[in-house]
């Protein structure tokens, strides 16, 4: 009988140790603090601008008409995308515990990076094409698609302007963004490239918040700086923006 309950009560504590384990390693933790949450988003964000700047710096070769095979895969990008983390942190990339919830962030992020690339390889190697439309915002828009929809509603990321700059409806702010946008991040003594985080809803679901200011560079003012009106390259109206104005913003969610 003794010998019984003693089976019995271990098997009890394996089985309760089993799910305890399962729980923490299925990334489902619910202690993160919104410092946690924070460091998340800084760190996905930074991914996510990293890529994209591989995609605007390498136009040139994208437009490139003369070349077919420009050798632009999904394993350049991805290489070219830690290079560009590095220079904006100092730190090498490093993966996260698969388990936590930046490790499956990343991944997320990276394996949306690798499947938009891969798929477009017809796209960018075609040659006698010129302009191709794939441009940084619409690799941005889909390399956000994929996250999201990798992140099965645990996370989601979009990039996002203020509305006199937005292009695509699907990248208009919500009423939380663009008060960011407008009371905040507009104001001339807001600290230049300071996210902003605060618990609130995202979709009618209560989440934790982040939200990066982007401004304009040299190289965007092509597509969106002067005469505001004219066209640029793609056939779009220039916004009239100017260097060092604040054009667009990345905006994060971490479901609660």
């Amino acid at each position: 009988m003794k010998n019984s309950k003693h089976f019995r009560s271990s098997m009890i504590l394996g089985f309760g140790f089993y799910l305890l384990v399962s729980f923490c390693f299925t990334g489902q933790v619910l202690a993160l603090s919104d410092a946690d949450k924070a460091a998340i988003g800084t760190e996905v964000t930074t991914i996510y601008r990293a890529a994209r700047g591989v995609v605007a710096k390498n136009q040139g070769l994208i437009n490139d008409a003369s070349k077919g095979d420009k050798g632009f895969s999904a394993d350049v990008v991805i290489s070219k995308t830690k290079e560009n983390y590095k220079k904006a942190t100092g730190n090498d990339f490093k993966m996260a515990d698969a388990g936590s919830l930046k490790g499956q962030t990343q991944k997320a992020l990276l394996d949306s990076i690798s499947s938009v690339i891969s798929d477009a390889q017809a796209l960018i190697n075609e040659k006698g094409k010129g302009l191709k439309g794939f441009l940084p915002a619409i690799f941005a828009k889909q390399m956000g698609d994929g996250f999201n929809k990798n992140m099965k509603g645990k996370a989601y990321i979009k990039l996002t302007a203020p509305k006199n700059y937005v292009r695509n409806r699907a990248n208009r702010p919500d009423k939380w963004e663009a008060n960011v946008i407008e009371t905040m991040f507009k104001d001339a003594g807001y600290e230049k490239n300071k996210v902003f985080t605060e618990n609130a809803k995202h979709k009618g679901k209560d989440a934790f918040r982040l939200i990066l200011p982007e401004y304009y560079k040299k190289a965007c003012l092509n597509c969106h700086g002067e005469p505001k009106g004219a066209k640029d390259i793609t056939g779009g109206k220039k916004e009239g923006g100017k260097l060092g104005e604040l054009g667009g913003a990345i905006s994060f969610v971490i479901y609660n």
